[in-house]
């Protein structure tokens, strides 16, 4: 499978969901079937993930001040020098055949920009119901998926950001993520609704579960702030393209 996929991974404090993500991708990612780079953006962190990336030989672009998930991506992406783009969060553990099926998806659909995978935690259609009652519970569930759905691809309109992938040629059409949304929500709405603008179509990859532990980056925030984050950034969402983004779910 040829290009490399350079994976993207903004930060915050969090280095033991971080060594988790990284552990996993090292695990399940064949380096010669689908080739790879790691680019971790550190939001500037306090708990000494940019020590840890240079132990562990991890690409380390490392900010001041806590930026935002858009702004991180942004930056990872113009230090990455892969092929594809793939923007993850820090709290998704990978499993098995994730990437080659997510390549596989992207690659052998015409007219196809972003590609996602399924998951146990997620707004919309991509959350799904896996039974698992630990990790090793849902690696099991994870290679059953994949070996039991194979190319089970399905258009969708929008896919949430955690775990998105996309080829660099349609990043070098539309830009970079939009960072009025900073720190974040309704980024990946915008960067899904432009790439539909432009004519690329989206997929939903059934084949590919992967774990997400969901809104890790925003558990420092009380409830009400981020509510108030979420309202403020849908009606920036509806300002700029006149449409509601529940239309897409």
């Amino acid at each position: 499978m040829n290009g490399v996929t350079s994976i993207i991974i903004p930060t915050y404090n969090g280095l033991p969901l971080l060594q988790n993500a990284v552990a996993a991708i090292r695990l399940y990612t064949d380096p010669v079937q689908t080739p790879y780079e790691i680019i971790v953006v550190d939001n500037g962190s306090e708990d000494g993930t940019a020590a840890w990336c240079v132990r562990e030989g991890v690409t380390c672009v490392s900010s001041a001040y806590n930026a935002g998930f858009p702004k991180a991506c942004n930056k990872g992406m113009r230090a990455a020098n892969g092929d594809y783009f793939l923007l993850l969060n820090n709290d998704v553990t990978v499993s098995f055949g994730w990437l080659r099926g997510l390549r596989q998806a992207l690659d052998g659909s015409a007219g196809v920009g972003i590609v996602g995978p399924v998951t146990n935690y997620a707004s919309g259609r991509q959350q799904v119901e896996h039974s698992f009652g630990s990790m090793a519970d849902f690696h099991r569930a994870a290679a059953d998926v994949f070996a039991h759905e194979a190319q089970s691809w399905e258009p969708i309109l929008r896919l949430v950001g955690f775990c998105m992938l996309f080829p660099r040629a349609l990043y070098e059409r539309i830009g970079e993520l939009d960072e009025r949304f900073s720190p974040g929500h309704y980024e990946d709405d915008d960067y899904c609704f432009r790439a539909r603008m432009h004519g690329y179509g989206l997929l939903m990859c059934r084949n590919v579960f992967v774990h997400h532990q969901g809104s890790a980056s925003f558990k420092q925030r009380s409830a009400h702030e981020v509510s108030q984050l979420v309202e403020r950034n849908r009606a920036l969402f509806i300002a700029k393209w006149q449409v509601d983004p529940a239309n897409f779910m």
